[in-house]
């Protein structure tokens, strides 16, 4: 598995990061959704560098410009809930992009600190070779993003997948590179030290989900 590192670099994003992480500005959630929306983009954009492309002329108002446009077709698929506020970010950039939609949540049937992950709700088009973009804020265990390229593979098959997180902990990173096909894409935005003894990043931003939309029962 290939992967991207973004923020290593000084750039806005890391101001976005920062801010996201911030309890004085967390409780703010309408911010906190824009802000994982502007890191979607930002995401977007380096993604974008190295899709295929093919060349076209354009027809101006003065003459014909030769240009490039992306030659793949693309499926965003966020992980929901926590997932939409980074789909829309990918979506204002790449607006042609059809759209899938699948859940995934923790289940702690003895209730207790072990789970299991449960893949429920889901509305996925047609993925046979195009290329599939599946976002999730937080890479911790690894388990939903397993668990739900399981699903997304199981009658179809992509040309490329490309798993796009804004916060990783090394654990998850270790279970995808062990759990998923050498031909996937992985682009994290900022890497955490560790999980804790509850499987939350550390330092993470904590519960992106109930950030982004109120805390859950």
């Amino acid at each position: 598995m290939k992967i991207h590192y973004i923020s290593e670099n000084n750039s806005v994003l890391n101001h976005f990061l920062g801010q996201i992480r911030n309890v004085n500005i967390q409780n703010d959630s309408m911010r906190f959704r824009k802000n994982i929306e502007r890191i979607g983009e930002i995401m977007a954009y380096e993604l974008s560098k190295v899709l295929p492309y093919k060349n076209v002329e354009i027809q101006t108002p003065l003459g014909i410009k030769k240009t490039t446009k992306i030659e793949t077709d693309l499926v965003l698929c966020p992980i929901l809930r926590a997932g939409l506020p980074l789909h829309n970010g990918f979506l204002n950039y790449f607006d042609h992009a059809e759209n899938s939609f699948v859940s995934a949540c923790r289940h702690h049937p003895n209730n207790d600190d072990e789970f299991e992950i449960l893949v429920e709700y889901q509305a996925i088009s047609n993925l046979n070779d195009k290329t599939v973009l599946l976002l999730d804020p937080m890479l911790a265990t690894g388990q939903s993003i397993v668990a739900v390229h399981e699903k997304l593979v199981q009658n179809a098959t992509p040309k490329e997948i490309h798993i796009v997180v804004v916060i990783a902990a090394p654990e998850g990173i270790s279970y995808l590179e062990k759990n998923l096909p050498e031909n996937c894409h992985l682009w994290v935005a900022a890497l955490d030290e560790k999980l804790n003894e509850k499987n939350y990043i550390v330092p993470g931003l904590g519960d992106a989900g109930d950030l982004a939309y109120g805390s859950k029962l």
